[in-house]
């Protein structure tokens, strides 16, 4: 597979890696793989690097969604002295929880899959938040059921972590899809083959259609209605 651009640019390929996927031709028994080459040299066939922040994996979302729960119980360790801090209200410490912790954690929420085990991963970091703020041990017998009763005593009710995840990717996908760039292309976009018997890997767009409840190619109309 050779990539051909139109536009002249200067492409770093001497310290370019990428991702190539496996796939499946019809009447073929053994998954097909390909080169990338890039002015005639092969790039580098890696199964994970970092781009532009966030962890490209051929594992899926996962690693990259592990990689922002590690480094937001870092930002949050650095929180500590206003964690601590009793003359700090519980209101200011979760503004700035959100602000400064939280936002690390939603970078390119967008592009996430999510499945059962990474939302029980994102609800416990989130509890582990609250509980850090509160001044809460685990050795202390404090439900948290009791935990978030007191976060919603001080600063009201509020939308949890994984429903903002879950609306920043229903967003991203009503403004992609009523656009007409590249990335409605890859996202509406399909290719030659089928997938592998047995239970299958869940895909980006299998969350939306499970919160819309309708057929991807049923959501159009409803999506250019805003």
């Amino acid at each position: 597979m050779t990539v051909k651009t139109a536009i002249r640019l200067k492409f770093p390929y001497e310290s370019s890696r990428c991702i190539v996927y496996s796939f499946k031709l019809t009447n073929s028994k053994e998954p097909s793989k390909k080169e990338i080459k890039v002015n005639g040299q092969i790039l580098e066939s890696v199964t994970k690097f970092k781009y532009l922040g966030s962890v490209i994996s051929d594992e899926g979302s996962k690693p990259e969604i592990l990689s922002r729960i590690a480094q937001t119980k870092t930002a949050l360790t650095k929180l500590k002295p206003i964690s601590n801090n009793k003359n700090i209200a519980i209101s200011s410490k979760i503004r700035l929880l959100r602000s400064l912790v939280m936002s690390i954690f939603l970078y390119a929420c967008e592009s996430w899959t999510l499945n059962a085990d990474i939302e029980r991963r994102i609800r416990a970091m989130e509890m582990r938040c609250h509980r850090r703020l509160l001044g809460i041990s685990y050795k202390d017998h404090t439900t948290n059921e009791e935990a978030s009763r007191r976060i919603e005593n001080a600063i009201g009710p509020h939308v949890d972590l994984l429903t903002i995840v879950c609306q920043r990717k229903l967003k991203w996908y009503g403004h992609t899809t009523r656009s007409s760039g590249l990335a409605k292309t890859i996202m509406q976009g399909t290719v030659n083959g089928g997938r592998r018997r047995g239970r299958q890997k869940k895909r980006w767009d299998d969350n939306i259609r499970e919160w819309i409840g309708l057929e991807l190619r049923n959501t159009l109309r409803k999506v250019e209605d805003r």
